[in-house]
């Protein structure tokens, strides 16, 4: 009889547990909302018309993307620095609702052009707007290269959604300033092309695609470079933190006209806990590489107060942690010059999609491609689960 009560009596003990269980589970995803991409799946291609006129603007350097989901719509920022058409912002339709992206699935639906202040465009050569992010004030932040030759400062600024006219603008730490001894700051057209803005709208970051000119070498063939993460606070719009972003070294392949260039031109806020998606882009001189990376600044070091990396023992400065997501190359797909990325919609199956946008220079050699995914993104609740319970994606 004693055998059998033990018996019935487990599964009591089992039962206390369960509620203890379910309340650490809650707790740990209280602590941490931080995101992981577990999948991502290609789905689907397509590209603009060579040369493709809009609104007497040709359309091309699309060189950042944003995603408003309140009227499933995007904003994608050309890199033309006046030459074409006065700065600009195209708002584009892209159709997912089959679940993939099909040819004839992006078309552009109007086109904003930038204004300062002062309501007046900007200069040709004055700008050269590459990242492009939305907020919930029915603006956008967009973040500009500059010219370090001509001594024009790298800047991020807010501009209406509607108007296209400047509202405000953030200081950029000196450090990333170039100066006439070219010793310091940017290097020309290695600066801002990233800007990601993290879901509950308080920072805003940014990076450059290459290291400052005091922070080490710019990448080369199987070298990568240091770029710096610049972190703001949206709060009271001041720079606060800064992070080492190291490239992968990328090996040419049949370089056959000796041109080779590689960079990170984009940065995707996944959470409020400094989890990222980013983009590395190579030119390897036949063709392009381009590479996805999950990217934490969990235990990544901040450098805001560091001038120069040159300056100071800079192996005992840890970096931010990169995980390998794709190789794009792996896909069947002849790629182009990608730069930019966003969040889309969600699927008809649930799932979360993902934008990438390529630049076309402006060169007829070159198309504006769209190329569309599915990505499976877990909480931490999730993923405890899925260890506890390794039968839960069956």
């Amino acid at each position: 009889m004693q055998l059998i009560k033990k018996i019935f009596a487990f599964p009591q003990i089992i039962y206390l547990f369960i509620p203890i269980i379910i309340i650490i589970l809650l707790f740990t995803n209280l602590l941490s909302n931080a995101v992981e991409i577990s999948s991502i799946e290609f789905i689907g291609e397509a590209t603009l018309p060579k040369g493709l006129i809009f609104k007497k603007t040709e359309v091309g350097g699309l060189s950042g993307i944003t995603y408003d989901p309140k009227s499933n719509l995007y904003y994608a920022i050309s890199d033309d620095r006046g030459q074409k058409a006065p700065a600009r912002f195209y708002t584009l339709k892209i159709d997912l609702s089959k679940g993939s992206l099909q040819k004839g699935g992006v078309v552009p639906v109007s086109v904003t052009t930038l204004v300062n202040e002062n309501g007046q465009t900007f200069r040709p050569g004055e700008t050269d707007t590459e990242g492009i992010a939305l907020t919930n004030k029915a603006t956008v932040f967009i973040s500009s290269e500059g010219d370090a030759g001509k001594l024009i400062n790298p800047f991020i600024k807010e501009f209406s959604l509607s108007s296209g006219r400047e509202i405000a603008t953030l200081p950029i730490p000196n450090k990333f300033l170039p100066d006439k001894s070219s010793q310091k700051g940017i290097r020309n057209n290695l600066a801002f092309e990233s800007l990601t803005i993290t879901p509950d709208k308080k920072h805003i970051f940014t990076a450059t695609e290459n290291a400052l000119i005091q922070d080490g070498v710019a990448a080369k063939p199987n070298i990568g470079s240091p770029c710096r993460i610049l972190q703001s606070n949206l709060l009271n719009n001041q720079p606060e933190k800064e992070f080492i972003y190291q490239t992968e070294p990328v090996t040419p392949f049949l370089d056959l006209i000796g041109k080779f260039a590689s960079g990170l031109p984009d940065l995707l806020a996944l959470d409020n806990q400094g989890h990222f998606l980013s983009l590395e882009r190579s030119f390897t001189g036949l063709g392009f590489a381009i590479s996805l990376f999950q990217v934490s600044l969990e235990g990544a070091d901040d450098i805001h107060k560091i001038d120069s990396l040159l300056a100071v023992d800079s192996k005992n400065i840890k970096p931010v942690q990169k995980k390998l997501l794709l190789d794009l190359r792996t896909l069947d797909v002849l790629l182009d010059n990608i730069e930019g990325l966003t969040l889309g919609p969600k699927l008809p199956d649930g799932q979360q999609s993902l934008i990438l946008i390529s630049d076309n220079n402006f060169n007829s050699l070159q198309r504006t491609q769209i190329l569309a995914f599915k990505i499976k993104i877990e909480t931490p609740l999730i993923r405890l689960l899925r260890r506890l319970i390794p039968n839960l994606n069956h």
